[in-house]
């Protein structure tokens, strides 16, 4: 994770002139996900941290209409950062803000301060903390003369591999490099299964902080990526044939006497807890992928054939299923959903898996039989004899699942849950109208 500072006001000031910070981004996040900021200069700095700073959100996606444009950007002073990459002219430092309206009270639509809401409902509830700990994969391309990025891969390599066939390793050890200097845990770096395919692996942190630094992650990725002539990205499934990108997130639940998931003596060592908290995750599963794999391409991922999820169920014991019980226990007793990809909001799926997984605390529900065979190798029929389903197998089919889920509507809010379900539906109707260059080489010599 990334250092959080329990930094004050003048601490700020204090590092804006040793460290001849210049510019301050304020950044925040839209509905999908994206990373947004109002760059201001450091003339600016008092207005900042004085709550001063407004800025017009009727441009935002999913924010508000022009008629109630005005917002304020609050500072988390825990998240101030100098970025270590800086111009002849001074540094940049961000920090991340919450967005407030014009009476002083959070903004319904900033993911952010959604997630807050959640968490505070959690600890409402009797428990401390929920600790994520991300795995984001990502590709790198070759770019063109003109900057754009191309369709060929940097490399060639596989798992594990090293130089010559790991032609990624120098900008990925720079990416490892930066992410230390902005107080960031790195526990491993390596290539992945695909071609030009990358995992970078940082500590768990709580909730809102994982949340963030994930967002900090795919920056500094990105923008390392480019000083080595590479292109990063997100996308889930850049090529047919190759496995996609995910984000697996481990997550663990803590009270007051540790790990709410461990139990000694409980089967596996799981909790009551755990497997309740399981069976709400397994309830949901179905409404919560159009948050956790929010775009058409997430769902050319999620086939099989290529490690990523497809079928609803869990196990201790193999990497098929959505859900995986790692084998540590004690205070690292935790439960890693498979299917989320890196182009998932993090805070609004963070709220979602939560809320999912506490509908299944509040209900006491049962979490099914774990499955320890592979799931691929069953048929239709074996399946059913499980009560196994399928994650959806589109964009469209997982929104509409997501529209009639009440506890992913809480788990959002009305304002985030109808901005997102009326984002995603314009998304699918715009790419359903869209001819591919897969139907005309099926069809125009056919037909």
């Amino acid at each position: 994770m990334a250092t959080k500072h329990d930094y004050s006001k003048e601490d700020i000031r204090k590092m804006v002139k040793e460290e001849n910070v210049r510019f301050l981004r304020l950044m925040f996040t839209d509905v999908l996900g994206t990373l947004k900021n109002v760059e201001v200069p450091i003339s600016q700095l008092d207005d900042l941290l004085d709550d001063k700073l407004m800025f017009d959100g009727s441009s935002i996606e999913g924010f508000v209409r022009i008629e109630e444009s005005d917002m304020y950007l609050r500072p988390d002073l825990s998240t101030w950062m100098i970025f270590p990459w800086s111009s002849e002219r001074g540094k940049i430092a961000r920090v991340i803000c919450g967005v407030y309206k014009t009476d002083g009270t959070p903004f319904e639509g900033d993911p952010r301060n959604n997630l807050i809401r959640v968490l505070d409902d959690m600890k409402k509830a009797g428990f401390t903390s929920f600790n994520i700990g991300p795995e984001p994969e990502f590709f790198l391309f070759k770019m063109d003369e003109n900057g754009k990025p191309t369709l060929n891969l940097n490399d060639q390599g596989s798992y594990f591999d090293m130089a010559p066939l790991d032609l990624g390793g120098n900008c990925r050890r720079d990416i490892v490099l930066t992410l230390e200097e902005m107080g960031f845990d790195v526990e491993a770096a390596h290539h992945e299964v695909a071609p030009g395919q990358h995992e970078i692996d940082f500590k768990y942190a709580d909730a809102l902080n994982a949340a963030d630094n994930i967002q900090t992650f795919k920056l500094v990725v990105k923008t390392i990526a480019r000083k080595h002539g590479l292109y990063a990205t997100f996308m889930p499934k850049p090529l047919s044939g190759i496995n996609g990108s995910g984000m697996h997130l481990n997550m663990s639940l803590f009270h007051e006497n540790g790990d709410a998931f461990y139990d000694e003596n409980g089967e596996l060592q799981l909790s009551e807890v755990a497997y309740n908290f399981m069976g709400g995750l397994i309830k949901h599963a179905r409404s919560y992928t159009a948050i956790c794999d929010p775009l058409v391409n997430s769902y050319k991922r999620l086939v099989p054939g290529y490690e990523a999820p497809v079928y609803v169920a869990w196990s201790g014991s193999n990497r098929s299923p959505l859900i995986r019980v790692p084998n540590a226990r004690g205070l690292a007793t935790r439960l890693e959903l498979r299917s989320v990809d890196p182009t998932a909001n993090p805070y609004l799926a963070i709220a979602a898996v939560l809320e999912s997984g506490m509908d299944g605390l509040r209900n006491k529900i049962k979490a099914p039989k774990s499955i320890d065979r592979n799931i691929y190798r069953m048929n239709a029929e074996e399946r059913k004899e499980n009560d196994i389903v399928n994650l959806p197998d589109n964009l469209h089919n997982a929104v509409k699942d997501l529209a009639a889920d009440k506890v992913l509507e809480d788990a959002l809010g009305t304002k985030l849950f109808n901005s997102f379900i009326t984002a995603k539906n314009i998304e699918y109707n715009s790419y359903r109208t869209q001819v591919s260059e897969w139907e005309t080489n099926q069809y125009m010599d056919k037909y």
